[in-house]
């Protein structure tokens, strides 16, 4: 990530951070970071959130051990999300499935 980049977190100081699979491009979570969260991805390589239930940073896979490797971060164009592109170690989602979103809403268009 450039450092020119002015990254606008939210009055909560949270910004949201799409977590995608860099081998299949598929997406796999929506989380959240603060400054400090987004520092420590960096410094590590490996993704933290910040949870917005428990009021505390989480190491994605410390408890699981599906850890997420981070391969790029972006911003978009308005520097308000974050893109997090990861190899992961496991599924994503805390109930096992691969990616949070598998599940299809019923519309109709």
């Amino acid at each position: 990530m450039n450092a020119s980049h002015e990254i606008k977190y939210d009055a909560n100081g949270l910004i949201p951070a799409i977590v995608q699979d860099a081998g299949t491009n598929e997406v796999l979570m929506l989380a959240y970071m603060n400054a400090e969260s987004l520092r420590l991805t960096i410094e590590t390589g490996e993704t933290w959130f910040w949870s917005r239930s428990r009021r505390e940073l989480w190491h994605k896979g410390a408890t699981s051990g599906n850890v997420q490797t981070v391969v790029e971060v972006r911003v978009d164009c308005d520097e308000d999300t974050l893109l997090i592109r990861v190899q992961p170690a496991g599924p994503a989602c805390h109930t096992g499935n691969q990616t949070c979103f598998y599940r299809t809403m019923q519309v109709e268009f």
